[in-house]
């Protein structure tokens, strides 16, 4: 009777001394579990430290060397130069690059004399077609088949005709009080002399429509305007030098020339989702005709490829 009574109490003993050796393996186990959950977030917080470090690099190195740039082919006054770049398409190659975090929108926007107002020759028709389109909204535009015609051919082949109808219809003073409204370039238009703007106020413009807010915020007409600019047959200018800088790359813009100026703004699409904004408005050099789109043809390339690479 007293060995089955010792036996029962050293059985006891061992189930107790059993169990604690377990309970101190689980603890160790569970040490070690968050050791190593410790060390692997501390790694991963690491690397995000190092990849935003270098991404910061990445930018200061790009903007710097852009700024540089710019400000040499300004120099002399002749140029006008506003970059914007906008986030790369959803899901393209560009978007799904551990730098992706780079081309953020606006993170690399740099220009150059971008604020100085020069003739803008024909791009003013980007703000008769925002001043259209803002009137659509309160029916006091519609689309008859004159106008979409007349539209047709301001777009495609810079024709003058339907917008200095729409300027003497709505009058000079309410479309420079809409573009004021809009925080664009204002006036425009004077009665006096050419029309004018500047890079910044054109870039601001295609922002807008990019985005469809502001005057482009009816789908169907922004639509047609960026059909139509992809069109324009004047494509010596930004869509040359964006293609030459990289093949495939696609270019919705609307050039200007009168004279000795020569101006180009448009919204660049490369084939691996990147996107851009870029207006570039020149004029001096001894140009006439067409003779400045090569310039802003180069200026375009060397942006691109500062930018995005080759």
């Amino acid at each position: 009777m007293h060995t089955l009574k010792r036996r029962k109490k050293h059985l006891k003993k061992s189930n107790i001394f059993l169990f604690s050796i377990v309970v101190v393996i689980i603890i160790i186990l569970g040490i070690r579990s968050n050791q190593k959950n410790t060390i692997a977030s501390n790694s991963n917080n690491q690397k995000q430290s190092t990849q935003a470090q270098k991404v910061s690099n990445q930018k200061k190195e790009i903007t710097k060397k852009l700024q540089k740039y710019l400000d040499k082919v300004t120099a002399d006054g002749t140029a006008s130069v506003s970059f914007y770049n906008l986030s790369p398409k959803k899901n393209s190659s560009a978007a799904k690059k551990s730098n992706a975090s780079l081309y953020k929108e606006g993170n690399l926007a740099v220009s150059s004399n971008a604020s100085t107002p020069v003739t803008s020759a024909s791009t003013y028709k980007l703000f008769i077609t925002a001043y259209l389109f803002n009137e659509a909204k309160s029916n006091n535009f519609s689309w008859t088949t004159s106008s979409i015609n007349g539209f047709y051919n301001m777009i495609v082949y810079s024709q003058n005709d339907f917008a200095e109808t729409e300027l003497q219809t709505y009058g000079i003073s309410s479309i420079d009080s809409f573009i004021k409204s809009q925080n664009w370039y204002s006036p425009v238009f004077t009665t006096s002399s050419n029309a004018t703007t500047t890079a910044k106020s054109l870039q601001e413009l295609l922002l807008d429509l990019f985005h469809g807010t502001g005057a482009f915020s009816d789908t169907t007409n922004r639509s047609k305007l960026l059909s139509l600019m992809g069109k324009q047959v004047y494509r010596t200018g930004i869509p040359a030098g964006a293609t030459e800088a990289m093949k495939g790359t696609t270019v919705t813009d609307k050039v200007g020339f009168l004279d000795d100026v020569n101006n180009d703004a448009g919204i660049v699409t490369l084939p691996n989702g990147q996107r851009y904004i870029l207006v570039i408005m020149t004029h001096g050099h001894n140009q006439s005709g067409f003779s400045g789109f090569p310039r802003i043809a180069k200026i375009t390339k060397k942006v691109q490829s500062i930018v995005y690479g080759n």
